[in-house]
């Protein structure tokens, strides 16, 4: 299959209760009161964007097949200089988290949203740092449009990384939080100088997972974000 093909069925998949993707994420749900966490949504949205080939040649995608990330900016209040996908609360104005995600997407890196085709929704997932219920929502660009910083108060920098550089094993490492209870350990991309970490990196790990697209690499090679 194609891998827009690969993400409709991993969608589909997900919306019949037919993927393990539903249970792992349901344990991240809990991990927040839905009671008093605030809803948001980001967009992972996939496509053909740009001429330069990735680095890495994976069997599983096309050396030119993207994913669209921006870097929050270091002086917001939540998850401040992260890598992220596009994405924030769920407004009173929003009729469902896929309008906040596109609305979001829009205002981030000016994209337009109807060149934007929406696969589906993977299961909310709690993020107890900031108390918010994450709505992800699974998009493949069938018209790309021109993207770049909107709001410096909100965005440094929005670019697009080859998913084959996602799937290389030697840019993938387990980020480690040595001062954090537990020292929790979550999947982690060390791509182009940057590192995509936390709730962006466990979400990416865990959708090529379900995709079959992962290869296998070193779990043991770790990484300490600065915060």
């Amino acid at each position: 299959m194609s891998a827009r093909a690969d993400l409709e069925a991993l969608a589909a998949a997900v919306a019949a209760g037919k993927t393990s993707f539903n249970a792992d994420m349901e344990l991240l749900q809990r991990s927040v009161d839905p009671a008093t966490a605030r809803p948001a949504a980001v967009l992972i949205l996939f496509g053909v964007l740009d001429d330069r080939p990735a680095d890495f040649s994976a069997d599983a995608v096309p050396d030119d097949l993207d994913v669209l990330l921006i870097e929050r900016a270091a002086t917001l209040s939540d998850h401040p200089g992260q890598v992220a996908f596009p994405g924030g609360s769920v407004d009173a104005a929003d009729a469902t988290a896929v309008d906040a995600a596109l609305r979001e997407a829009e205002e981030e890196t000016g994209l337009d949203p109807a060149g934007v085709r929406v696969l589906g929704e993977l299961p909310a997932i709690g993020l107890p740092v900031s108390n918010f219920l994450v709505s992800p929502v699974l998009g493949w660009w069938d018209k790309p449009t021109p993207v770049d910083v909107v709001n410096y108060g909100e965005s440094a920098s929005v670019f697009r990384v080859p998913v084959a550089d996602l799937l290389n094993p030697d840019n993938r490492r387990m980020a480690v939080l040595p001062d954090r209870k537990g020292a929790p350990r979550t999947p982690a991309f060390l791509v182009g100088g940057v590192l995509v970490w936390g709730f962006t990196g466990i979400i990416l790990s865990s959708v090529l997972d379900e995709l079959g697209w992962t290869q296998p690499w070193d779990e043991t090679r770790e990484v300490v974000p600065a915060l």
